[in-house]
């Protein structure tokens, strides 16, 4: 048997025991799934000196807890952190027209996503976008009528194609 085939019956054996385990400890179940998944991830780079050890259910166990730890130990400084900042920011528009715009920009291959976002979003002229994106401004123009298109696109059914004038933005700038 294979050493990637032990860590697999080991992991179909005890990965739920160990969650228990662990969210008796975090009082998270979300938390203990991570932390349990972070240290089959760590047996996983060394899996010969894993599946040597004589107890591993113990050792993912003792991992899965410092995991655990760690991720308090961080959460709590940067909770502390927060608090000396202030309040967070105002949150962003949520109208019905802004929330089917995000849920549209998500929907297209990522250079669209990125250039359409730069450009309209945070007012960057091509030649910067292009610069960000490490493409030439050609392939910004591109990607930003390619984009415009499929925005026109997903959202036609709806109104906000019309009221944000979608397919007409211009690109020369």
């Amino acid at each position: 048997m294979s050493d990637g085939d032990l860590i697999s019956d080991l992991y179909a054996g005890s990965f739920r025991r160990l969650v228990v385990q662990l969210y008796a400890v975090t009082g998270d179940l979300n938390e203990a799934q991570e932390a349990v998944q972070e240290a089959f991830t760590r047996a996983l780079v060394a899996p010969g000196r894993f599946t040597s050890l004589d107890n591993p259910e113990a050792w993912l166990r003792r991992v899965a807890v410092n995991v655990a730890r760690s991720r308090y130990r961080r959460r709590r400084v940067l909770d502390g952190l927060l608090r000396r900042i202030g309040p967070p920011p105002a949150v962003a528009d949520r109208s019905p027209e802004h929330l089917a715009l995000l849920a549209a920009l998500r929907g297209l291959p990522e250079g669209q996503r990125h250039a359409l976002a730069l450009h309209y979003l945070v007012d960057l002229p091509i030649g910067e976008v292009a610069a960000t994106l490490g493409v030439s401004p050609g392939t910004v123009k591109s990607r930003l009528s390619r984009g415009r298109q499929a925005l026109a696109a997903l959202l036609f059914d709806s109104e906000i194609s019309e009221s944000m004038n979608i397919g007409r933005i211009d690109v020369r700038t």
